[in-house]
């Protein structure tokens, strides 16, 4: 019947079935930079004692190895001929002759050396004045100085009369004022600079301070200050910071009646006041001090004088002493300086309106020298911290004359003008902790730093000798 027939396959290719075909895409390739930073060069230091040698331990423990060094006494019987020959050069040389060494250290509490400070305001003529005045200070030392800006202002009710830095602290400062006010102030304190002040009491002066200076007192390291006004009194306070009062310890009274004049041009007499000027204390003698006053006199006083003033206390807390031990020569005028020679005891300048500067001596009644400074008023003298035989004027005509007193010449050895007519140059004062500055204050507010060359601040070999010449002159 039926049967399974086996056929052959076939195939047929498809007409409208193509091969199939594979196709793809892809984002464009993207580019990688890689960067590195790193330093040039790198540096590695260190420090460290150096191992001690051998040779020299072995040196130190026996001293006697000495000639056994290599070398060593070859090297000594190679020098022996030049260093002898040395010395005995040097033993005949005389360039140091009169040079002193000053061994001692200046240790300063702050950092603010070369700051200087001044007073600026406006003086009402002979009317009580409430104009305001201003202490300002600059640091010549800082590295971005602006003349035209201080680094400190402080700000004072009453016109400062007087001003003085404290020798050892030289942010402390003691100031006079027009009201007869003593005021003490610490610049490092900014928000409330007033340390103490005398206030307005029966123990105040009741005239304009013309002058303040501090007083080393009997506890080492204390200082206090003393005042004086034109109306003859003379006053030393201490400090009691505590308190932030000046407490009034002696007070003294000139007086025409007990100052030791023989001049009989000196008018007044009785118990008129002598009206003091100019004042300075002794660097030698903690006990003097000098007193120049209104009518010419120059005076020497004494801050342990217990002689009873003339004249009544006028409710004072202390009694009133007369301090005039010794009168030199009277002036023709009001007396504006005087400063005692650094290097000589009993050396002294004062200058005022005739236009000369005075040479004393402590132990003569006429000066030793009279040197014609200017044709007007000099209003401030002061001896150099380096050279004893050279010293500063400040003049009425605005310039500062430079003297020196080892030349044979009475001229000035150099002038400073520093311009503007018609503005006195009423101060200067040197620089103790670089003396080859100079700063010079003038009646137009403006404050000049002159820096000095080398002749005129280091000392020459013979000058101390010369000194002591001029001091032990007998006057004319």
């Amino acid at each position: 019947m039926f049967t399974d027939e086996a056929q052959v396959s076939v195939s047929i290719q498809s007409s409208w079935r193509k091969s199939q075909q594979s196709s793809g895409c892809q984002t464009r390739a993207i580019h990688s930079t890689e960067t590195g930073v790193q330093t040039r060069s790198s540096v590695a230091s260190s420090t460290q004692t150096e191992l001690q040698d051998h040779v020299t331990t072995q040196f130190l423990q026996d001293p006697h190895n000495m000639l056994h060094l290599p070398g060593l006494n070859d090297f000594l019987r190679q020098i022996e001929a030049p260093v002898i020959r040395e010395l005995v050069r040097n033993a005949k040389s005389h360039a140091f002759d009169g040079f002193q060494v000053n061994w001692e250290e200046h240790n300063q509490m702050l950092s603010c050396r070369r700051q200087f400070a001044c007073v600026i305001g406006r003086m009402a003529e002979g009317d009580w004045s409430n104009d305001k005045s201003y202490i300002c200070t600059w640091n010549i030392d800082h590295g971005g100085l602006n003349p035209k800006q201080a680094d400190l202002v402080i700000d004072v009710p009453t016109p400062v009369t007087a001003l003085c830095c404290h020798p050892k602290h030289p942010a402390l400062m003691t100031g006079g004022l027009y009201s007869g006010e003593v005021i003490i102030w610490d610049t490092s304190q900014s928000t409330d600079p007033v340390v103490a002040q005398t206030g307005m009491s029966a123990d105040s002066h009741r005239e304009p301070v013309c002058q303040v200076t501090w007083v080393p007192l009997q506890n080492k390291g204390d200082f206090g200050v003393l005042s004086a006004c034109s109306g003859g009194r003379i006053l030393l306070w201490t400090v009691s910071a505590e308190q932030g009062k000046c407490v009034l310890k002696v007070a003294f009274a000139l007086v025409q009646q007990q100052v030791l004049s023989k001049s009989t041009s000196f008018k007044g007499q009785g118990t008129s006041p002598v009206g003091v000027t100019s004042l300075d204390l002794s660097p030698w003698d903690p006990d003097t001090f000098l007193v120049g006053s209104e009518g010419g006199l120059l005076l020497r006083c004494s801050l342990s004088s217990q002689t009873p003033a003339a004249v009544p206390s006028e409710c004072l807390s202390v009694p009133l002493r007369a301090p005039a031990v010794f009168s030199f020569r009277p002036g023709s005028g009001p007396v504006h300086s005087i400063h005692c020679s650094p290097f000589h005891r009993n050396l002294f300048l004062s200058a005022g309106t005739d236009g000369l500067a005075h040479l004393h001596s402590l132990l003569q009644t006429n000066p030793l020298r009279s040197i014609r400074v200017s044709d007007t008023y000099v209003f401030k003298v002061q001896w150099s911290p380096t050279r004893p035989l050279l010293f500063a004027a400040a003049t009425g005509q605005g310039t500062v004359q430079i003297f020196d007193l080892s030349r044979r010449s009475l001229r000035p050895a150099a002038t400073i003008d520093p311009g503007g007519v018609g503005h006195a140059a009423t101060c200067l004062a040197f620089n103790c902790q670089n003396p080859g500055l100079l700063a010079v204050g003038k009646t137009d507010g403006t404050v000049g730093v002159w820096k000095l060359s080398t002749d005129l601040t280091e000392q020459i070999p013979t000058e101390s000798h010369l000194l002591e010449q001029i001091a032990n002159q007998v006057a004319e």
